[in-house]
């Protein structure tokens, strides 16, 4: 493993990591796409809407997920380039084990207030009874979902990407077949839809331990105690990516409750479809940086600076093509993807389209914010990586989700988002010509001072 990280050429490199992290990433995310489309055309859209209201448990689930193990996972491929195996593997032990412990505690205090968490995601009476069908089993089998991601991640830190994928393949191909077998044939509604996410999700983490049946392997189990230096470096480094995905579920509940207040029914229903066709769009970005962490934290351990600075470009130039090709797609063709989802009536069709039009310029500069924010917490510097992700996600985003249809109108609610992105990543490229005109940036961390052109 570590030969061919320090070896290979870059692009070479790269995308063999690139390749299965978008598609394990994109399959990933069609699982919640599947339920939304699924659950619209089979049981109706009231449904859709109460398992849109229910999505910020994936998110809450997720960010766990990559707080502690790109945490962990940064500090596992660091110790692999400092050629530490038994420090790369008390940490993944530490990692996996602490994951569950907070999943559980997590778990058990939000079944207990079920009602109320739906309530505050936004659920009305009309509509609790889908969210509660559907946060009840996703919330009992959460440590399931939680280990897959944990384990995905790790497994890749571990030069094995191509398996990452494939349990994350199996998972989402499962969820297809499953979802129409319980909504269609079987009838199971909601539930039904929840439980094909669930058992999919637990095949796909039996096919991921697969993994530890290889001899090259160097991940592997110690034995199991929590050291607190350990454990609190893990949650500064991973800090970052539970950011990025708390917000997320952040959004969802602040737009709900935005379209609600100024459109109403309409606009709740528009945004669950775009919102669904977002969790899809944003792990491809997720991706990126999901594909850039074990090269770029190995290249940091391995002190070879040179090789990170091509790895940085390579990164961000794939975020921002990435953006102009879904903005693309969405404005060419809005009908098709609206058409997917079984809307019948005019005016949410028609609200979605305009939607989709304005919300997906947010795109263009996502990439370059989201694979600047990943490449500076997979070389440790949580402040930047912080700043980035805050700055886009609260600072920006909850101002605008009310100044723009208090002042200019409820249609430009959509804009919320694309002008946050846009100002944070103006503020990134002065920021960043700022510090190259004034003076080189340092890293003065314990493996020696060297120059990283941000």
């Amino acid at each position: 493993m570590n030969e061919t990280l320090r070896n290979t050429p870059t692009k070479k490199l790269f995308l063999s990591y690139l390749i299965p992290s978008l598609l394990g990433m994109l399959l990933m995310s069609v699982n919640i796409l599947v339920d939304g489309i699924f659950v619209s055309n089979g049981i109706g859209s009231e449904a859709l809407v109460g398992i849109n209201i229910a999505l910020p448990i994936f998110s809450i689930l997720l960010s766990i997920s990559l707080w502690i193990g790109m945490g962990g996972a940064t500090l596992y491929s660091i110790s692999i380039g400092e050629n530490n195996k038994q420090k790369a593997r008390s940490t993944f032990t530490q990692s996996f084990f602490l994951a569950i412990i907070v999943v559980g505690i997590l778990v058990i205090l939000s079944l207990w207030k079920q009602k109320e968490i739906a309530y505050l995601f936004g659920a009305s009476d009309e509509i609790f009874p889908y969210v509660k069908d559907y946060l009840h089993i996703i919330l009992l089998f959460g440590v399931i979902y939680v280990m897959e991601n944990i384990l995905s991640i790790f497994i890749r830190n571990d030069g094995n990407p191509k398996l990452a994928m494939l349990g994350l393949a199996i998972t989402s191909l499962l969820n297809i077949v499953l979802n129409y077998l319980f909504i269609f044939v079987m009838e199971l509604g909601v539930e039904g839809a929840a439980y094909a996410t669930v058992l999919s999700t637990a095949i796909g983490l039996l096919v991921l331990l697969l993994h530890f049946t290889r001899k090259t392997s160097m991940l592997k189990f110690t034995k199991f105690k929590f050291e607190l230096e350990t454990v609190i470096e893990i949650l500064k480094i991973g800090l970052p990516s539970f950011i990025v995905e708390a917000s997320a579920a952040m959004t969802i509940i602040a737009y709900n409750v935005t379209f609600m207040q100024f459109v109403g029914a309409v606009g709740v229903t528009s945004y669950a479809i775009v919102n669904y066709l977002h969790a899809v769009f944003i792990m491809l970005f997720i991706g990126v940086g999901v594909a850039l962490q074990p090269i770029v934290s190995f290249h940091y351990g391995a002190k070879l600076y040179n090789r990170l600075q091509q790895f940085l470009k390579l990164g961000i130039s794939t975020g921002i093509l990435f953006g102009a090709c879904i903005l693309l797609v969405g404005l060419f063709f809005g009908d098709t993807i609206v058409s997917l989802f079984g809307v019948t009536s005019e005016e949410v069709f028609e609200y979605t389209k305009q939607g989709i039009s304005m919300f997906f310029i947010g795109y263009l500069f996502l990439g370059f914010n989201l694979v600047y924010a990943e490449y500076y917490q997979a070389i440790k510097k949580i402040k930047l990586s912080s700043i980035i992700i805050v700055a886009r996600s609260i600072v920006l985003f909850l101002p605008l989700l009310w100044l723009l249809p208090t002042y200019v109108g409820s249609d430009y609610i959509w804009l919320a988002f694309p002008i946050a992105e846009g100002i944070t990543a103006i503020g990134l490229v002065i920021a960043r010509y700022t510090l190259n005109a004034l003076a080189p940036f340092k890293d003065t961390s314990a493996n020696g001072i060297h120059v990283v052109k941000s």
